[in-house]
């Protein structure tokens, strides 16, 4: 069994677009007629330069290679052009034809994924959700009023969620960590205080940030939310600075998660050694994909840390979240899109099943889902514009900041 041919979706969501612009499907074809899908999260270039990025990476490192062969494969494009770092770029492309070989190696064998991993350790997986508003509701004043938040955590919690997410925080701008706004703490405590007194102790609150304070700002605005005890206090500082992490870990009482924007063990292993963060997020379309995650789930184990496996990107990357959650012993949580998402539901003909809270396993070969092709066909990314993009303006310290969430009703 041998890789033959790579064939590259660049799918557009339709509005309101939960999960970024677009995503990247992958598909790979072997010598025997076996397929397999995988998505790569990066986007750090525009598609049509990500896209040209994953073919070089299948044609360099991966065509004619056993499927097999993933640790000789990830060696071949992690040392690439005298490397040996971690490269958002190339390990993001790697990443996505790697969860594509785990689909086939798992329909070669007619076993899920998870089988191939070590076995069924959970039979089933926590999730979570950011809050979102109900459909038909784009009022942009959703991401920074409290009280709708608080209205939609009460839904989400109804629905079975035993933990919510929201970023009221922002703004995300390009120029790094920044104090943050009293304004924005204010808001920041205010989102707590009512969402707290929505749903009491029925869910966690899970703060996130992207990143976007120095170390003394996150500091500040981590211990003005300590007495509504978040289960954890997301990217505080920009992911560039790793050694600060621990800093804002001593000073705050809440538990740091970061790891989203991370790729391989190496750059998650100095939060690790620091005690910069005791749970991580990685998201497995960039991270290296589903061996490399097994492998930081093992390390995470001996520093008593755990894992919430990062989403917003497609159907396929949620898919093997799932499969790398199912399989290791310190999973916190995975992250979804409400239950599972109209359109990423769609783009794998209803193949994963989200039920009061919880993510059921599939059982199916692979990764267990059945993409839709013709689907992915028909809804095409045009634009020229990234995945997310962050703001140029600094944040405003005299009119106050706003945030729209991660689908800004702003030109697609």
């Amino acid at each position: 069994m041998r890789l033959k041919d790579l064939e590259i979706f660049i799918v557009a969501p339709p509005a309101p677009g939960w999960g970024g612009r677009y995503w990247t499907f992958v598909k790979l074809t072997t010598d025997d007629g076996i397929t397999g899908y995988g998505e790569c999260y990066a986007s750090t270039v525009g598609p049509q330069a990500m896209k040209a990025v994953i073919e070089d990476v299948f044609s360099r490192h991966m065509q004619g290679e056993n499927p097999e062969n993933i640790e000789l494969m990830y060696r071949r494009a992690y040392s690439a052009g005298f490397t040996q770092r971690p490269d958002l770029t190339v390990m993001g492309a790697f990443s996505g034809l790697e969860i594509a070989c785990w689909d086939i190696l798992g329909k070669a064998r007619n076993r899920p994924v998870w089988a191939l991993l070590g076995g069924k350790m959970n039979q089933r997986i926590r999730s979570y959700t950011y809050l979102y508003p109900e459909p038909g509701q784009s009022h942009p004043d959703f991401w920074v009023d409290p009280d709708m938040a608080a209205e939609a955590a009460l839904r989400f919690v109804n629905m079975g969620f035993t933990a919510v997410k929201f970023d009221p925080a922002g703004p995300y701008t390009i120029r790094g960590g920044h104090e943050p706004a009293m304004s924005d703490i204010t808001r920041s405590v205010t989102f707590c205080k009512r969402i707290r007194e929505a749903i009491g102790d029925r869910a966690d609150l899970l703060f996130g940030t992207h990143g976007q304070f120095t170390t003394a700002g996150a500091i500040r605005m981590g211990q003005a939310l300590e007495p509504y005890l978040p289960l954890w206090y997301e990217e505080p500082i920009p992911p560039d600075n790793l050694l600060e992490f621990a800093d804002v870990a001593r000073a705050v009482r809440i538990p740091i998660a970061t790891g989203e924007r991370m790729t391989t063990k190496a750059e998650f292993a100095t939060l690790l050694r620091t005690g910069g963060a005791k749970i991580l997020q990685p998201a497995l379309g960039r991270l290296g994909g589903i061996w490399e995650a097994k492998k930081l789930a093992t390390i995470a184990e001996v520093f008593n840390a755990e894992m919430a496996p990062h989403l917003y990107a497609g159907p396929v990357e949620w898919a093997a979240n799932i499969h790398l959650a199912t399989a290791i012993p310190n999973l916190l949580i995975a992250e979804t899109i409400e239950t599972g998402g109209a359109f990423h539901l769609a783009l794998i003909k209803q193949s994963i099943t989200w039920e009061d809270g919880f993510i059921l396993p599939p059982d199916a070969p692979g990764l267990g889902i059945d993409f839709d092709e013709d689907l992915a066909r028909a809804h095409p990314y045009t634009g020229t514009k990234l995945h997310l993009e962050m703001q140029e303006a600094p944040c405003d310290y005299r009119n106050g900041n706003r945030f729209e969430g991660g689908a800004p009703s702003s030109e697609m």
